[in-house]
C-alpha cells in the first residue's frame, strides 16, 4: 500500500462535528471521510483521482543496481 501524507488541519469545530457525525452514520473514520468528501469534490470538477501507485523503485526508473 502507499503511504500516506499526513497534515495538520485547522478546522471550525461545527464543521469537523458535521463531518464526524457524516462518518458515523457512512461508517467510516473522520479520516476516511475528509478523503472521501475531497475525492468527491475533485471529480466533481472534472478531476479523477485514482489511488496513489507506488513511487518508483531505482529498478523501475532505469537506475543501475547493484
Amino acid at each position: 500500500m502507499a503511504a500516506r501524507k499526513s497534515f495538520l488541519l485547522r478546522v471550525d469545530p461545527a464543521l469537523w462535528d458535521l463531518v464526524e457525525r457524516l462518518a458515523q452514520a457512512e461508517l467510516r473514520s473522520a479520516n476516511a471521510q475528509v478523503e472521501f468528501l475531497l475525492r468527491d469534490a475533485l471529480e466533481r470538477r472534472g478531476i479523477r483521482v485514482g489511488v496513489a501507485a507506488e513511487p518508483p523503485t531505482k529498478d523501475d526508473a532505469g537506475g543501475e543496481t547493484e
